[in-house]
């Protein structure tokens, strides 16, 4: 049961939350608004009557201190009909304890009438002093003033005749109270229209939001082609153009994901006919043709194998934690992948390596791995001597390896570098898995940059461009970033000799 009012709270949608929110954040605002207003008012008009009844004690004060007069009660009378009250007052004459003087005209509250009334002014007034206070009855409530009358010498004991002005509070408050009731219906009416132009609003500014969850509701790994309107340049809409882009790079993922299974199915269809052919056809009997089909099977299986472990490389080069670029010294970085290219079997590299002094911001592992797979390209492909080296364009960084081969045709300079794609003269004997330059042109884009093909002469140049990847030497000294801690730059001058006279001697025993 506890549960109950929280599942009824996740069921309001965002668009009446807001609206619900809004409108009772409205209805708060209305009511403290008008009862602070109301509260000043109310103590405003409740002074304005005590400021009244002090103006009319000095009008009696004024009165009886101005004439000459013969009696008592010619004074109260005098002061009863001078003093005529307004809207929603009386006024009243008591003599001996009786009500005695009473105005010409008709009050508004009948003070004589009042029930106990002249009993209580009688009592309150019998030590002589004035009186200030209120008579309540009911629902009805008087703000009095009672003031004794005395002519002549003060006289011991109680006064003759006391005067009377009282108002009716709730009279005085009526103009108010209409007002405050005004101010509430025009609230409970602004409320109710804030609701209704919120829920229009809300529900337009909300609608991208709504297209999203449907759309959200519609995809699926078969159609991720719909897409949400954008419509304006507001928050929500730029959301929307938000979850636009990541739809679009989402059905890109599941197209390349579509096309590397369609791909792999095929890459790996070939060698299991290959092999499922052999073994129907081979001879039991013949051990040549035994051990020729087993020497096949297990080339097409070391195939397969090269396949697997090359997608497993290319998924993990996805990973963004697979690269830690850190400035590397380029010259030195070039020097040793020069010198590892070597170890490729049949390798005939130039020993003049092309390696411009700087210091770039990159992952030296994952560009060694992709310059040694386009050496390794160069010497299955262009069977030919190549080179390996570096150059700088504006803040630009390229490293290429160029060989002395047939060349790569213009029609597949744009999609040699795809997965699973091959020159017009590669065949599947070649041992290559289709996928080394898809990887290295994966290694190239996680560095913000691209991997193309140009023509170099006689042959092809691959090259690696990573934009922006230089840095100055104003922030970062080649010397510094190049050598360890206590080498100088002779130091570092007489590692390259090292490096160089080392690669030359692997040269000379190749």
């Amino acid at each position: 049961m506890p549960d109950a009012p929280r599942s009824r709270l996740r069921t309001w949608t965002v668009r009446s939350r807001i609206v619900g929110l809004l409108t009772l954040l409205s209805l708060i605002t209305a009511i403290a608004a008008g009862s602070v207003a109301y509260a000043v008012d109310r103590v405003r008009v409740l002074e304005q009557i005590d400021a009244n009844l002090d103006a009319a004690l000095d009008s009696v004060r004024f009165i009886v201190e101005g004439d000459d007069w013969s009696s008592t009660d010619e004074a109260v009378s005098t002061i009863v009909q001078r003093l005529a009250p307004d809207d929603n007052t009386g006024t009243l004459g008591i003599v001996d304890g009786e009500a005695a003087w009473q105005p010409g005209i008709a009050p508004d509250v009948p003070l004589e009438q009042l029930p106990g009334f002249v009993e209580r002014i009688v009592a309150e007034t019998a030590d002589g002093r004035t009186v200030l206070g209120t008579y309540v009855e009911g629902t009805r409530s008087i703000r009095y003033l009672a003031a004794p009358v005395t002519v002549g010498e003060i006289a011991s004991g109680p006064p003759r005749a006391v005067f009377v002005t009282g108002y009716d509070v709730e009279a005085e408050l009526a103009e108010l109270d209409g007002a405050a009731r005004v101010f509430a219906l025009t609230a409970l009416l602004a409320t109710a229209a804030t609701f209704g132009i919120g829920l229009l609003v809300s529900g337009r500014l909300l609608r991208p939001i709504r297209h999203m969850r449907e759309v959200a509701e519609r995809a699926s790994g078969a159609d991720l082609s719909e897409r949400i309107p954008v419509t304006g340049k507001d928050d929500v809409s730029q959301l929307a153009a938000t979850v636009n882009g990541m739809l679009d790079r989402l059905g890109s993922s599941l197209e390349d994901q579509r096309q590397l299974l369609q791909d792999v199915g095929h890459e790996l269809k070939t060698p299991i006919t290959i092999v499922r052919g052999h073994l129907e056809l081979v001879d039991p009997a013949s051990p040549a043709d035994v051990v020729e089909t087993r020497e096949l099977a297990i080339d097409e299986l070391d195939r397969m194998a090269r396949l697997v472990d090359d997608l497993r490389a290319a998924a993990r080069l996805r990973d963004p934690a697979a690269f830690e670029l850190r400035e590397t010294d380029v010259a030195a970085l070039v020097e040793q992948i020069a010198v590892k290219a070597l170890a490729i079997d049949g390798a005939d590299l130039d020993p003049n390596v092309e390696a411009t002094p700087v210091v770039a911001r990159l992952d030296p592992d994952r560009i060694t791995q992709a310059m040694l797979q386009l050496a390794a390209n160069a010497v299955r492909h262009a069977r030919g001597p190549f080179s390996i080296g570096s150059r700088v364009r504006g803040s630009d960084l390229e490293l290429f390896v160029r060989d002395r081969g047939p060349g790569v045709p213009d029609e597949l300079k744009q999609v040699v570098f795809e997965r699973f794609r091959r020159g017009a003269a590669e065949g599947r004997g070649d041992g290559g898995s289709g996928l080394g330059l898809s990887i290295v042109a994966l290694i190239a884009d996680r560095h913000g940059g691209r991997a193309w093909v140009a023509d170099a002469g006689a042959g092809s140049e691959f090259i690696l461009t990573l934009p922006g990847a230089i840095v100055p030497p104003a922030i970062v000294p080649i010397a510094s970033a190049a050598a360890p801690s206590g080498q100088d730059d002779r130091g570092i001058h007489d590692h390259d000799h090292t490096t160089a006279d080392h690669r030359e001697q692997q040269w000379h025993r190749s």
